[in-house]
């Protein structure tokens, strides 16, 4: 009968404990991280959770990230809680993929301070982690570089007016064979170039082809593209990048640079016919291919009309070096319609339009015609 009575007891009391900690205790959890950071770069990061019981209970939670976001420690802890109490975590954040995420909710389990009886509870903060591309330095004679600001035709800074000659002289090695005055050169007897008036540029508008290709090649497009407007950006030049279905606005400061980077954050391959949009009068437009077909090149000579100068940059997939890598065998040759640019660069050259073809094993951090 005692053993009876005894049960009876335990289980009223495991009831009444059950009972008392069925209720969560009051959770505030708080992030602190930046918006948005660059592929491969680190971020910091502090989680704050305050906790308020007026029982005594056993408190453990866990803040997971993204999958692609990494972080140098465990983000949570295990307490013991009577009253408040406050929990805080810091850690470095190594973002692996470019994308945009969205964080998922942390979880708090708490139980009576024996232990027996585990619940469960969700935090949802909104948090939204953006990861730009990569970048990596350049090396740019012609393509960038001489863009240091708007002004007045100058005979030092800026991009070569094709319709503007300012005279002649001797073929130097790696001047565009385009540049080439043919007759001159066969009056005289000795190679000569022509010699443009410069023009400075009022805009960098950077547009990637994503229609078609790979995953691969995207990814190196879009740390291409980053590369140019970071580097524009700290040359104070207004920024703007388009893909086949989005277009950032044509600006300067870190307002513009941050909407360029988010087209290129969320850009993906697709069966979208590209589109190049309009370009600022007097602007430089980049074009990243990696197949440079005919309607591309036919949009190519069309926004010339406007812009100063148009450069096409064919990057052939597995014809180029990614930062890092070491040079490989090439098995297959150029796709047809970039061997069918190369044909016409002499051409599109003489109407502003220069093509940079990265073949073999060439780096991607250099281009040079």
């Amino acid at each position: 009968m005692i053993a009876l009575w005894w049960l009876i007891f335990l289980a009223l009391v495991t009831f009444a404990v059950w009972f008392a900690y069925r209720r969560p205790p009051q959770v505030t959890l708080s992030r602190e991280v930046p918006s948005a950071g660059f592929m491969g770069s680190r971020l910091p990061l502090r989680v704050t959770l305050h906790l308020h019981s007026p029982l005594p209970m056993r408190v453990t939670w866990d803040d997971p990230l993204p999958l692609t976001v990494i972080p140098d420690s465990q983000i949570g802890a295990n307490l013991l809680l009577l009253g408040e109490r406050s929990s805080e975590t810091q850690a470095a954040l190594t973002l692996n993929k470019r994308g945009q995420f969205e964080w998922p909710g942390a979880t708090v389990r708490w139980a009576d301070p024996l232990g027996l009886f585990w619940h469960r509870l969700t935090v949802n903060v909104p948090t939204r982690l953006e990861v730009y591309p990569g970048t990596h330095g350049l090396t740019l004679p012609d393509l960038l570089r001489p863009l240091l600001s708007e002004g007045a035709l100058t005979r030092s800074l800026g991009l070569d007016d094709p319709i503007s000659l300012r005279g002649a002289r001797e073929y130097v090695h790696g001047d565009p064979p385009g540049r080439v005055h043919w007759k001159l050169s066969a009056r005289t007897d000795t190679l000569m170039v022509r010699e443009l008036e410069r023009m400075a540029a009022s805009s960098l508008t950077v547009f990637v082809d994503v229609f078609g290709n790979s995953e691969v090649y995207v990814e190196s497009a879009v740390r291409l593209a980053a590369s140019l407007i970071r580097e524009a950006g700290e040359l104070d030049l207004p920024v703007s990048v388009a893909t086949s279905d989005r277009y950032s606005p044509v600006g300067r400061g870190e307002a513009s640079l941050h909407a360029a980077l988010h087209v290129l954050a969320s850009a993906q391959p697709n069966t979208l016919p590209p589109v190049i949009p309009p370009t600022r009068s007097g602007g430089n437009l980049i074009i990243i291919t990696g197949r440079a077909g005919p309607e591309l090149i036919r949009q190519a000579m069309h926004a010339r009309a406007q812009a100063s100068r148009v450069s096409i940059i064919a990057m052939p997939e597995g014809f180029y070096l990614e930062p890092g890598e070491n040079p490989r065998r090439q098995w297959a040759g150029l796709p047809d319609t970039v061997r069918e640019l190369e044909r016409m660069s002499g051409i599109l050259a003489d109407s502003g339009i220069l093509v940079y073809v990265l073949r073999g094993n060439q780096s991607v951090l250099k281009l040079a015609p």
